[in-house]
């Protein structure tokens, strides 16, 4: 077969994806169910992939979903649980007090408190815990899923203790021949940490924008003028707060290593952040809110209770007592996640269920169900209902809420993620899987030009995984020899490498399944494609960034790269802000 026919084909159940899902808006129900049989199509027919594999990766797949829906029922379990006891009001009234205004609250919602749970959790759980507390708080459901996958770029490479470098570059990497080769006589645990400082250093100088494209996009697609104007005017403010979390992420990096840069980052920037914007610390004077309720657009809107009157009449509850339910979920995955005897205790073999060997594929499946996110929250929802003293009938409403908010998201997942496995083990006996095609394709294309795709990479890889550290484990290493084969030497390689990273960070804005979850949070479904179109526009800019910065790294002091590192960014943001949409007639909203 010619190369040109293999990298169509391996293209195909992507192509299908973006066809379908972005560009037609269809349901990511009929979407990742048509990608599924073209794939397992394409792996029969092309690739010759055995059919007992492609029955062990859809049973891989379709165990990951479950475990994915675990997690967004134990969230959505805490969210209701919080609205019938109270709490909901009080953190409310309580970000209202710091600031009433929708830009500052996404700042602090979104990107300080998701940063610190992706670095505890990572899982997509910043998203599962973040979208509902912004809904809870009065932003529209679409509008919360949109910043929360935003912010899932820059603190992605270190979330979950630093998951995707420890495990995904480095099972990537470690004990290959030639990376030893190359990098000898560097130990190659010294050479995994060079890695780590690479990766937090490309995102701090991409990632500190993260919180003003954030908030232009809110402003753009829910604003009362959809400008991204509207969101750029607090341009001081949300430059503060991205330094406020890249800063100390980077010096964590630099001094700790990979585990803590994003929970610390996170820490610290809120301990930095809530305090300024409570003083008024570089917000101007205008205070930015969504357009009243009644005009809001239907899509906008998810199947959520209205929560904005909930427990009107009653009194309201003390802010501290509101927040120690999530108190609770930040220690205890911190806890699980840090404390070795701990983690070793809940990921145990007793306390996991396996699924070894599936149809003599050589494909496994695991699943620890205590260690998973979807626990925790559980956990922090039944500690708060005897806490906030509820009423067994008030929490059961939020059980059965949550079961059917749950059972919505459940056939997308069910398709998607098989769809993800099954693409990512069609390798057979003669071709290679179809992601590393892809890779190939490209790489033999572009040559020398090379670093300049590696996030490119790293973002398709996450695209389909649904996951960095997966896009990592796949990656890692082809990212490796190609940049060893273009010439770039071991502190090159590493390079590469990292820019493979930040690229799958950045690809966990516009994972189909991450879109899936976080929207199934807030009860909007089918709107999975509009989202994916709007994140498409921060991660095109990460990865073109990443490119220009890898450039200017490998070319070595003042070179032209930098100025196209300087440019690029400040081209995206002018051509945000000339743009403007207009302000549609309100679509009825569903009861």
């Amino acid at each position: 077969m010619s190369q040109v026919f293999t990298f169509v084909m391996a293209l195909l159940p992507i192509a299908t994806v973006f066809l379908l899902l972005v560009v037609l808006a269809r349901s990511a129900k009929l979407s990742m169910g048509v990608a599924y049989l073209v794939t397992v199509a394409t792996a029969l027919l092309v690739w010759g992939t055995e059919f007992n594999k492609i029955l062990g990766a859809t049973v891989n797949g379709a165990v990951t979903a479950v475990s994915l829906l675990y997690i967004i029922f134990g969230a959505i379990l805490m969210l209701y649980t919080l609205e019938e006891s109270g709490g909901i009001r009080s953190i409310r009234a309580g970000f209202t007090s710091i600031s009433p205004d929708r830009r500052v609250q996404a700042i602090i919602i979104a990107w300080m408190f998701g940063s610190l749970i992706e670095g505890a959790s990572g899982f997509g759980t910043p998203a599962a815990i973040a979208a509902p507390l912004l809904v809870a708080i009065g932003f529209p459901a679409m509008a919360a899923v949109l910043v929360t996958l935003i912010i899932q770029s820059t603190p992605v490479s270190f979330g979950a203790v630093g998951t995707p470098i420890l495990v995904g570059v480095n099972t990537g990497l470690s004990g290959q021949a030639i990376v030893e080769q190359t990098i000898a006589p560097m130990a190659f645990g010294e050479y995994l940490f060079e890695i780590a400082v690479k990766v937090a250093t490309l995102h701090g100088l991409i990632g500190f924008l993260i919180p003003l494209i954030m908030v232009g996009m809110m402003t753009r697609f829910f604003g009362p003028g959809r400008s991204f104007a509207e969101g750029f005017r607090i341009w001081k403010f949300a430059l503060f707060a991205g330094l406020a979390f890249t800063v100390p992420y980077w010096i964590i990096a630099s001094l700790l290593g990979p585990e803590f840069p994003s929970l610390v980052g996170g820490i610290i920037g809120l301990m930095i952040v809530v305090p300024a914007a409570r003083a008024g610390f570089l917000i101007p004077k205008e205070v930015f809110d969504f357009p009243p309720r009644e005009q809001w657009d239907g899509k906008w809107v998810g199947k959520l209770d209205d929560l904005e009157d909930h427990r009107a009449g009653h009194k309201m509850m003390p802010l501290f007592k509101a927040w120690v339910p999530y108190i609770i979920i930040v220690l205890l995955l911190v806890a699980t996640r840090t404390i070795p005897d701990f983690k070793a205790w809940l990921t145990a073999p007793g306390q996991t269920m396996a699924f070894d060997d599936l149809f003599g594929s050589g494909i496994n499946a695991r699943v620890q169900w205590l260690y998973l996110p979807g626990t925790v929250l559980i956990l922090a929802s039944l500690f708060t209902f005897f806490f906030h003293g509820m009423r067994i009938s008030d929490y059961g409403k939020a059980l059965r809420a949550s079961g059917s908010t749950m059972i919505s998201a459940a056939p997308a997942l069910l398709l998607a993620v098989p769809m993800v496995q099954v693409f990512i083990n069609s390798a057979s006996d003669t071709m290679a899987s179809m992601p590393i095609v892809l890779a190939e394709s490209v790489s033999a294309v572009v040559g020398n030009a090379w670093p300049m795709f590696a996030p490119l990479i790293g973002s398709m890889g996450a695209f389909v995984a649904g996951s960095n550290t997966i896009s990592n484990m796949m990656f890692s290493l082809f990212q490796f020899s190609t940049a060893e084969q273009i010439g770039l030497g071991a502190a090159g390689a590493g390079l590469v490498v990292a820019l493979q990273a930040i690229g799958g960070a950045a690809g966990n804005m516009i994972c189909v399944h991450n879109v899936v979850a976080a929207s199934a949070t807030v009860g909007l479904v089918d709107r999975e494609g509009e989202i994916i179109r709007m994140t498409l526009v921060p991660m095109f800019y990460y990865i073109v960034q990443g490119g220009f910065l890898g450039f200017a790294f490998l070319a070595g002091g003042l070179n032209l790269w930098w100025l196209a590192a300087i440019i690029w960014p400040l081209l995206v943001l002018f051509l945000m802000s000339r743009n403007r949409g207009s302000v549609p007639v309100p679509v009825p909203q569903s009861t």
